[in-house]
């Protein structure tokens, strides 16, 4: 935290202090915020929900239908501080004449932060421009290779909800309103935030500002075609096996420090899912909710999992963020310590074009892979999230029901 941050944050605190003697004089902090926080000096609005009981309180983000609620919080003398241990972040604020100001922390720096109390938003124009439904984004800058992303947009009325799939996975839920020409779309769930403009023309397609700086144009998915609009990238094509005849090979620690081998008694015969992830990852906190629930129905009829975690440096010595991560999503399948994000290709080596966090992999009895997903799909896509849950379900039923013997054709 740079020096003028933390003196300002030392004067709302001293503030909040000296004007509070108790937590009794305090209003609660309960409540619905309109909130920010600013990232490279972008500001990015989002709302958030404050619970309290006495001191304890806890507070939870928005994503679309979606709440991500801290693990923990307190409220004592106008000062708040909310954990979220599986983001290893938290924030620290003042109450200072109504409002909350402070930061917003993570393990690689902070972001500032405040809020307002939430206030209803004020009347709309009559008139206005119908964006709902499906788009697609072209000329994207992508370093996986893409040429062309999704925009789903859900809207009534002057609210709108969206989200940008990308082969990785989603941005989480951007919400917002149409005011002044244009619809305004933000998100922030504790990790990508991102703030979207979104200005319909003449013509009917979507001209898309990103953070104030990039500059898209997005068409109607049913027009993509008739203008040259590429077709988004497949998430099962995007990464594949090099040799589909060699059984698929790992070897890293478990959280214990126990070597786990894809030779291990447990995975014999089995079909197994092999998942590489992250804690740092916001789409691997989509889809490890998922994995968790299919290991419940699917591991007594020979289904098994294991996910190869790569984690930064300073979180592998005590691993606070991926134990959090684990409880939060029931995780009950081994997790193993494949190395920091930047190891993947070495580790890896099997799998060709392997960029994508989470990448799922699907390995059929005899150990060979059967199926390689890119990213997944989170609840912001809609449909797109619904189609690769069924997807991935399907894949393994389909090698549930094959014989031992059966090999890859």
């Amino acid at each position: 935290m740079s020096r003028s941050i933390r003196l300002a944050l030392a004067a709302a605190v001293v503030t909040a202090a000296l004007g509070t003697s108790t937590s009794a004089q305090t209003p609660s902090p309960a409540g619905l915020w309109d909130a920010a926080v600013v990232v490279g000096g972008l500001e990015i609005p989002f709302r958030f929900e404050i619970a309290a009981n006495g001191s304890a309180v806890s507070a939870s983000f928005f994503n679309g239908d979606e709440k991500v609620t801290s693990t923990g919080g307190k409220f004592e003398h106008g000062l708040l501080l909310l954990n979220f241990d599986h983001y290893a972040t938290s924030v620290e604020a003042a109450f200072v004449n109504g409002r909350l100001v402070g930061a917003y922390n993570r393990a690689t720096g902070f972001y500032p932060f405040y809020a307002k109390r939430f206030e209803p938003s004020p009347a709309f124009p009559n008139e206005v421009p119908q964006i709902d439904g499906l788009w697609q984004i072209g000329g994207v800058r992508s370093n996986k290779g893409e040429a062309a992303w999704r925009l789903i947009v859900r809207q009534s009325g002057a609210e709108v909800t969206a989200a940008i799939l990308r082969v990785d996975g989603d941005t989480g839920a951007l919400a917002g309103t149409f005011r002044d020409g244009k619809f305004i779309v933000s998100h922030f769930s504790g990790a990508r935030p991102l703030v979207l403009e979104l200005t319909p023309t003449k013509d009917g397609a979507l001209e898309i500002v990103r953070n104030r700086q990039e500059k898209m144009v997005a068409v109607r998915a049913a027009e993509a075609k008739l203008k040259d609009v590429p077709e988004p990238t497949d998430p099962s094509r995007h990464s594949s096996v090099k040799d589909p005849t060699e059984p698929f090979k790992f070897s890293f620690p478990d959280m214990n420090g126990k070597i786990v081998t894809n030779a291990d008694p447990r995975f014999h015969g089995k079909v197994l899912i092999v998942s590489i992830s992250g804690s740092w990852c916001p789409n691997c906190h989509d889809e490890a909710p998922f994995l968790a629930e299919l290991y419940r129905k699917y591991q007594s009829k020979g289904l098994e999992i294991v996910a190869l975690s790569f984690e930064e440096a300073k979180q592998l010595p005590e691993l606070k963020r991926l134990k959090a991560f684990n409880k939060r999503y029931g995780v009950e399948y081994p997790v193993l310590l494949a190395g920091e994000q930047a190891d993947l290709a070495e580790k890896v080596p099997q799998i060709h074009n392997l960029n994508s966090f989470p990448t799922t992999i699907f390995l059929g009895k005899d150990g060979l892979v059967r199926g390689v997903h890119a990213g997944f799909a989170g609840a912001a896509s809609g449909v797109f999230h619904s189609d690769a849950k069924t997807e991935i379900t399907a894949t393994i039923e389909r090698l549930l029901a094959e014989s031992a013997t059966t090999r890859a054709r």
